[in-house]
């Protein structure tokens, strides 16, 4: 994708200093921005447009507020020949922002592609569609937990759409199980030939997952709008004789399609946005906070949270356990610093079940999720300190996470669903997000 900006110049016409800086632009933009014949500041704008840009700016700006204020799609102001904004223009970037007139003014080119990349993706998003694979969600096993999650409430639908123009395509779990099952074992070994990755897996457990993953790209060959898919694997788990752990990490490296453990719409989407923009490393997992010791110490079935005498703040107040499926998260070979695929860790998946046992390096990260309402992205910059094995348990091969203030995190986090990127991105988020209108709260 790329992002389709319109140069706007001020009257009375363009000058050499714009010309030159737009040929600039278009060189260092090249893969992340379309440029649309040039139009003067209240002028109307293409129905195509996802941004503007200013490459220019001049004192004019002072008394032309009203035709900034009419421009309704974000305004990037980049007058610099490095692809950023120039120190001068503070001014002017500072009295528009004083008068109700929000613009971005990226300071590296890297946020300069950032931003046409977000541009690009609020675009995209309308009309798309988020397939998710359920028939009675809350219903199957551990309904006591499931019948609490928001993300299969229809206000959670609307409110995606409303936010973003994402529309939940829904289709039954039972029936593609069935379906995925029918599929025959040489189809699927024949197709297994074409990526011989490192597992772990008795043949019949392969077989299944990569059955998994044919039926889902039959499924997506037939509506191209579909971007993002999940399935209710853990609580409709009955429903099929595997997970689909393997399927979506091989759709993913085929086609960077983002996927949704659990059919969790708003990690799906959290998930969605902040690959396509920032362009980084991304995967959901479960939050375990030291400060929640029992509900979090009995889930996972392990008898105490990992020693972290041996990192630089041990106080394990600031520290969170990550583990999902009784390993670290789902996330693909592209990913990670470790990867295979192993049999199933959960009691209540099929005993032919599997899950991604895999690692992203140690180092900064970022934890982020929308908040339900839509209109803020909670996230918190941290680090993955190591990793944290407990035999017999359900967090076979956990992450230990730093963060800054523990108990802070339990009172704004959101969701038992985080997603981690690699990196600390907060800056980057809070840049993207403004793009789709949606403030950050850090945790």
């Amino acid at each position: 994708m790329k992002a389709r900006l319109v140069p706007i110049y001020f009257d009375p016409g363009r000058d050499e200093g714009f010309d030159e800086q737009l040929a600039r632009l278009g060189e260092l933009l090249v893969d992340d921005a379309e440029f649309l014949p040039p139009v003067a500041l209240g002028a109307a704008l293409p129905a195509e447009a996802d941004a503007v840009v200013f490459p220019q700016m001049l004192g004019e700006a002072y008394r032309r507020v009203a035709d900034f204020r009419a421009i309704d799609v974000p305004i990037l102001v980049v007058t610099s020949e490095f692809g950023t904004l120039n120190m001068w223009d503070w001014e002017i970037v500072a009295y528009l922002e004083g008068e109700g007139v929000s613009t971005f003014a990226p300071y590296t080119l890297a946020q300069t592609r950032m931003l046409c990349r977000a541009s690009a993706v609020r675009r995209d998003l309308r009309g798309r569609k988020f397939l998710v694979y359920q028939d009675n969600p809350g219903e199957g096993f551990q309904a006591s937990i499931f019948k609490r999650f928001y993300w299969w409430e229809d206000e959670a639908a609307q409110r995606l759409f409303d936010r973003f123009g994402i529309t939940i395509l829904k289709k039954s779990f039972r029936e593609f199980g069935a379906r995925a099952r029918a599929i025959p074992d040489a189809t699927a070994a024949a197709e297994w030939q074409r990526w011989r990755w490192p597992v772990a897996l008795p043949e019949r457990a392969l077989l299944s997952a990569v059955k998994i993953y044919l039926a889902l790209r039959d499924d997506l060959a037939a509506d191209l709008a579909i971007v993002s898919a999940g399935i209710n694997c853990l609580n409709e788990s009955h429903f099929s004789d595997t997970t689909p752990c393997l399927a979506w990490m091989m759709l993913y490296e085929e086609g960077r399609l983002i996927w949704g453990c659990e059919a969790d719409t708003l990690s799906m989407a959290t998930q969605y946005v902040l690959n396509k923009s920032l362009d980084v490393p991304i995967m959901m997992t479960n939050l375990y906070p030291f400060l929640m010791s029992g509900p979090a110490l009995k889930h996972e079935r392990i008898p105490h949270f990992p020693d972290v005498s041996a990192y630089a703040d041990t106080n394990p107040e600031n520290y969170v356990l990550v583990a999902h499926c009784g390993y670290f998260g789902l996330l693909p070979p592209s990913f990670g610093t470790e990867w295979t695929a192993r049999p199933k860790v959960l009691a209540i998946v099929d005993e032919n079940a599997h899950a991604v046992d895999a690692r992203l390096p140690e180092g900064p990260v970022t934890l982020a999720k929308l908040h339900p309402s839509m209109g803020a992205l909670t996230a918190v910059e941290g680090t993955l300190a190591g990793y944290a094995q407990f035999p017999g348990s359900d967090c076979l091969n956990g992450g230990v996470i730093h963060i800054p203030d523990g108990h802070r995190l339990v009172r704004k986090a959101t969701s038992h669903h985080y997603l981690v990127t690699t990196g600390h991105n907060l800056v980057d988020m809070r840049l993207a997000m403004r793009v789709f209108g949606i403030a950050v709260e850090e945790l």
